[in-house]
């Protein structure tokens, strides 16, 4: 499988030579796109899944996400041999599994309302972000994980928080070599650890079907290795509906 460091053309390097030297946000962002397969091929996909695993307590947890252009999505993992829907949106509503009583509930209103508004970043917030009503700022360069990185601030429609609209910043990290994101900071707006900083990061970019994504992903602490990634697969739709029972 090829990783992106590997397809480095001329061509690459003398558009990343032009945009070393004008270093503006949108044309970071658009050798971006032209780095991961074009923004045609990103706008074609209309639904992807990915195949994890991570380490809970030792154990190696099987994890299978899901998202789509409707804003239907869903987190599985295998835990001691049993599937369980970890978290399921059909689009309008969402749903989770409470892990004390094994039972499905329903997110509370608010959540949904901020799942349903964040429909348009499927496949990436960064594409067509003008027509999204997003914004986004070039804050210099920064050193993160070792590595000099462009950071950009991308700021998207604001989502309600204790019955308030707040912002919705996410700053990410774009590294300065193959300009791809290695680090993504948002605020976190609610619970014991408000005010204070949220990151993931995210590497090992392979090629999967003439594109290319991250198959190493830490979030919040949780590290993740991606096994597989399919684009435009064919899932059951019982998967998102809650169940009765």
């Amino acid at each position: 499988m090829k990783t992106i460091k590997k397809v480095l053309s001329v061509s690459f390097l003398f558009l990343a030579t032009l945009v070393t030297n004008a270093q503006t946000a949108d044309e970071i962002i658009d050798t971006y796109f032209t780095n991961i397969g074009g923004k045609e091929k990103l706008a074609k996909i209309d639904g992807f899944k990915m195949n994890m695993t991570t380490n809970y307590n030792g154990m190696e947890i099987p994890v299978e996400v899901y998202n789509n252009k409707a804003g239907k999505m869903y987190v599985k993992i295998n835990f001691q041999g049993k599937d369980i829907t970890q978290l399921a949106f059909d689009g309008k509503k969402g749903w989770s599994t409470n892990f004390m009583t094994m039972k499905a509930e329903e997110m509370d209103s608010e959540t949904s309302e901020n799942m349903l508004s964040q429909i348009s970043d499927f496949p990436d917030p960064f594409l067509n972000y003008k027509a999204k009503g997003y914004t986004v700022e070039m804050l210099g360069k920064e050193t993160k994980e070792g590595t000099e990185c462009f950071k950009i601030k991308l700021t998207k429609k604001p989502v309600k928080i204790d019955g308030k609209m707040v912002d919705n910043v996410t700053f990410y990290y774009f590294e300065t070599e193959n300009y791809v994101p290695i680090m993504t900071e948002t605020e976190i707006q609610q619970g014991p650890m408000k005010g204070q900083m949220s990151k993931s990061t995210m590497g090992d970019y392979q090629e999967v079907e003439g594109m290319y994504f991250p198959f190493s992903i830490n979030q919040g602490g949780q590290a993740m290795a991606v096994k597989k990634i399919e684009i435009n697969p064919t899932v059951d739709t019982k998967v998102f509906e809650m169940p009765t029972e």
